[in-house]
């Protein structure tokens, strides 16, 4: 699923109209029909009291739209204008006096904090303050309005975005943000739902269908990508029948050292789970019986050091490299990863302890070869990138070291992102049990299992962040987030791979699609 900026979105607004040969109010229509449609499914004319809270823009042209919806189906619904200024779009001005010529109960103007209704705890609250155009945090009594909407028990539903986010800028104020419970956003998600400073406003979220111009919407670049299962399936190489061990590669996997030998352990077999044909763990001479003993299907050679990294020498031709996880950042493993970068052209994947040798010593960045794969989480980027003011500026130093250095860059979190240059794929797997120790060393050997057999660097780094939430989700299921610990994600690579074929369980008969229903209606607190 593609993720637009707003500026294109707008555009498509525009094209959409012009093709179709319908007007902006029509596409309105549209959308807030989508809405209603949503929600009358699930309310099924439940006469909970609705709450609608309007700005003067289109979103708040997109509420009144609802509003009349709502009210011409027998909803019991109250309409509140925030009127903080006399500027008004025409879409909400025309759709203002379509909701007075259907009701006696017009909607109310808000001018200060005295207009502020009493809401129930069982009550709904739409949220179609502020749209994907905000520029300006919310100031004065219409902050106070998000505040109060915020401390309520009521659930919170915001129409296309939160009000006080932007969809593709930098947080505006934190404390002007409407903490949706569920956001109904249109066509398609947006960046500022995926990341960590503003994705907290958006637990939940579903993209429904407009009808943008389809064209547009799939020719045009978009900001970034979300990697959902029907993208991942196609992912996938089948295998043939007559297929050798060889076929799917030889990874070389260089990590560990005294009391990390653990890391070498997951990485080396995470490789063989995800499909590696043979593998190879260079690793200090203590590691040799813990790899032997553990990983009985690996190889193992190791360093004449007993306790660290210290002279990387092996005389297998490796399809892929990893090196990191575990192997510490002492000047002799900095000066043997050196010389390994000096001499290897392999495609490598480089995590943990060997970014922080990068970062260590700058001049090892223009050895790493081409399109390798770097797999940081945020203290490791922070290292090699710098600093950065808020989570778009970090994007846009990562974009910018991935095309000083030619890497793949893997910034691991809640929505792992991979990018290459200018262009972004989201991860939508994984879960927070997975914030557990070993898991980033998980990762690192999935990747190379993949690399191994032949996939691309990028895309052996997107789908191997895919199959690695996967298999997390499908850990938790059985045994939640606490209990999560990074062996049982490798244990559950497999299921992972089953899972992307297997088909949704079919839609439930007319009678059971009723109770389904009202199981997925909001809630009283």
């Amino acid at each position: 699923m593609n993720i637009f900026s707003s500026e294109q979105l707008y555009e498509a607004d525009r094209i959409t109209t012009e093709k179709q040969g319908i007007s902006s109010l029509d596409l309105m229509e549209r959308a807030a029909g989508q809405i209603f449609n949503w929600l009358h499914q699930r309310m099924q004319g439940a006469q909970v009291p609705i709450h609608i809270f309007s700005g003067i823009g289109n979103n708040g042209g997109d509420g009144l739209v609802l509003g009349r919806l709502l009210i011409e189906s027998g909803y019991n619904v109250t309409i509140y204008v925030a009127n903080f200024t006399d500027k008004r779009s025409k879409c909400f001005l025309i759709n203002y006096d379509r909701v007075k010529a259907i009701t006696k109960k017009w909607p109310i103007l808000m001018t200060s904090e005295k207009d502020f209704p009493e809401i129930h705890p069982d009550d709904i609250i739409v949220d179609a303050l502020f749209g994907i155009g905000l520029n300006r945090a919310p100031e004065g009594w219409v902050k106070a309005l998000i505040q109060y909407l915020n401390a309520q028990k009521a659930f919170r539903l915001s129409i296309d975005i939160p009000s006080g986010l932007s969809a593709n800028t930098p947080l505006l104020d934190p404390e002007a943000v409407i903490q949706a419970n569920h956001t109904l956003t249109f066509q398609a998600p947006k960046l500022a739902f995926f990341l960590p400073q503003t994705g907290k406003y958006v637990p939940f979220f579903e993209a429904l269908d407009i009808g943008l111009d389809t064209e547009y919407m799939m020719t045009t670049p978009p900001l970034a990508n979300l990697v959902m299962k029907p993208q991942a399936k196609t992912f996938y190489k089948q295998r043939e029948k007559y297929a050798y061990k060889s076929h799917f590669g030889h990874a070389l996997v260089i990590a560990g050292s005294e009391g990390k030998m653990g890391a070498a352990v997951l990485a080396t077999k995470a490789v063989l789970r995800t499909g590696g044909g043979l593998v190879t763990a260079f690793v200090p001479k203590l590691g040799r019986d813990v790899l032997q003993g553990v990983v009985p299907e690996a190889m193992v050679i190791t360093d004449e050091n007993d306790s660290v990294i210290s002279n990387i020498s092996f005389d297998i031709e490796p399809t892929v490299i990893a090196v990191g996880p575990g192997i510490g950042t002492s000047e002799e493993t900095m000066k043997a990863l050196k010389v390994l970068l000096k001499v290897t052209d392999k495609p490598m994947v480089l995590d943990a302890d060997a970014l922080n040798c990068l970062a260590l010593d700058n001049s090892l960045l223009k050895l790493i070869p081409k399109h390798s794969v770097l797999t940081p989480h945020p203290g490791e980027l922070e290292r090699l990138i710098g600093k950065w003011e808020n989570d778009y500026d970090k994007i846009e130093k990562t974009k910018k070291f991935s095309k000083d250095h030619s890497v793949i860059v893997v910034i691991k979190g809640a929505n792992t992102i991979t990018v290459l240059e200018d262009s972004m794929y989201i991860n939508s797997t994984g879960n927070p049990g997975m914030a557990t120790a070993g898991s980033g060393d998980v990762l690192t050997g999935m990747i190379t299992g993949l690399m191994s057999q032949g996939y691309e660097p990028l895309l052996a780094a997107i789908f191997g962040v895919y199959l690695h939430g996967s298999s997390g989700n499908l850990v938790t299921q059985e045994r939640g987030f606490e209990a999560l610990i990074a062996s049982d994600i490798i244990e559950n690579i497999g299921d992972a791979f089953i899972e992307l074929f297997q088909q949704e369980p079919p839609p439930p008969v007319q009678e059971e699609q009723a109770e389904e229903e009202q199981k997925k209606a909001p809630k009283r607190s």
